[in-house]
């Protein structure tokens, strides 16, 4: 007998500025058999993202004719954007034994739940409110405004917390150490009891 072998559904959300795109890097650069889940995105690419690794960029023509063939696992609005989770590739990677991270927002995370009941929902957060607005600022690429949604959107975004399953601290300078807490997270789902009906069904065997 063996612990299931199919890989984890990990939906990893936070306030933009928390730093969950750095832990993320972290455990697909320091740990085997993990995925990212490129979703798509009709928001416009910034300087440093590529094509295809952090999002695909696509129209909201093209967007909306995904949604009509049913082709996301889940997508939402956010921000004045939409954006959508590809399920066939999802699914396909979890078979193969790799873990499948979903890096989305409150919204995405909460339909993830409903539609895939076994997916963990992990929460990033940074220390404190007044950090997050350093970070936000720091990055000199978002206006004013910009600056100003995304700190109301984070206030929504708490009032979740509740809804998910764990909460992971990210300090500065402590991506890798969030990252480790994140693989003890998935090593214990893969023992939970729901996860491994067959052990009880095949130990007489």
């Amino acid at each position: 007998m063996e612990l299931n072998q199919k890989g984890i559904l990990l939906v990893i959300s936070g306030p933009s500025g928390c730093g969950k795109g750095t832990v993320v890097a972290h455990l697909l650069a320091d740990y085997e058999r993990y995925a990212l889940s490129v979703s798509l995105t009709t928001r416009k690419a910034r300087h440093n993202e590529i094509d295809g690794f952090h999002y695909y960029f696509v129209s909201e023509e093209e967007f909306q004719e995904n949604i009509k063939n049913g082709n996301f696992l889940e997508y939402t609005f956010y921000c004045g954007h939409h954006y959508g989770t590809p399920k066939d590739r999802v699914n396909e990677l979890l078979d193969q034994g790799i873990n499948v991270i979903l890096e989305i927002e409150t919204e995405g995370a909460l339909n993830v739940k409903k539609a895939c009941p076994d997916a963990v929902l992990i929460m990033i957060l940074p220390p404190s409110f007044r950090v997050l607005e350093q970070r936000l600022r720091g990055r000199h690429t978002n206006t004013e405004e910009d600056i100003h949604r995304r700190l109301e959107r984070t206030k929504e975004e708490l009032l979740l917390v509740p809804q998910y399953d764990y909460v992971v601290l990210n300090p500065d300078d402590g991506d890798g150490d969030a990252a480790k807490t994140i693989t003890a997270i998935v090593e214990t789902a893969r023992h939970e009891q729901k996860r491994n009906t067959n052990l009880l069904r095949d130990f007489y065997k």
